[in-house]
């Protein structure tokens, strides 16, 4: 089997924020798909620090790994071995690499097990009053100025056209250039959340403000994992 395991969102989220299957499978498996060794590490530190470090065999699928990468892994599967897919931040294969090996399962008989967790993309969607029925997930915005400008102003144009709520992020050391590009951009009495710190016990920040209320409250965002959702 696969497991589809989540991260917390943040460090210190207090661990009864989370399903007690998260630990149950993680314990079922030495056996991960991670992104990253050291943040693997410490997410399974977190809920199972009874768990043997040096146990782990963990296979590295990142936004670059294709199947042929994973050949290894993929024959332990075939022989019967259970693996975790053990994603960054969140669930896995939402804004986070893994789809590929998930699709590999289907493709070859071998049992696909979701767990239940946090989503910052669902979380900040259902905390900003906009439609949560009708919605799309951009992912990264351009890095190119013009093309983020260009890209910013269609998806305001898309709410006003379909009340469709946009959702979007960027990486955290540049949250606050893309606060300043949307206070450029977009229309005044455009709404939009900040969704900033999710499931932080002290420092969640979570508001939906017009544009022009939030040129006179402007948030510290510089290297805090957040999400942006523009909406009616």
């Amino acid at each position: 089997m696969l497991f589809l395991i989540p991260a917390y969102l943040s460090e210190d989220s207090p661990s009864e924020y989370f399903a007690p299957a998260v630990k149950e499978y993680i314990l079922k498996t030495d056996y991960f798909f991670v992104e990253n060794e050291k943040t693997a590490r410490k997410v399974i530190k977190f809920f199972c620090p009874e768990k043997k470090q040096p146990d782990l065999k963990l296979f590295i699928l990142d936004k670059y790994s294709e199947n042929s990468d994973l050949k290894e892994a993929q024959n332990l599967m075939k022989a019967g071995q259970d693996f975790g897919l053990l994603s960054e931040a969140g669930l896995p294969c939402i804004a986070d690499p893994g789809n590929i090996i998930v699709k590999w399962c289907h493709e070859n008989d071998i049992q696909v097990v979701p767990v239940n967790g946090p989503s910052s993309i669902i979380l900040a969607l259902v905390s900003s009053g906009f439609n949560g029925q009708e919605f799309t997930f951009h992912g990264y915005l351009p890095i190119d100025k013009s093309q983020k400008s260009q890209k910013i102003k269609f998806l305001e144009t898309q709410v006003q056209k379909t009340g469709y709520s946009q959702i979007f992020m960027e990486t955290p050391y540049r949250n606050n250039q893309l606060f300043e590009d949307l206070l450029k951009s977009l229309s005044p009495n455009t709404r939009l959340c900040i969704a900033a710190n999710i499931n932080h016990p002290t420092d969640e920040f979570i508001k939906t403000l017009s544009i022009k209320d939030w040129q006179k409250n402007k948030p510290e965002l510089h290297k805090i994992p957040a999400v942006f959702v523009l909406g009616k």
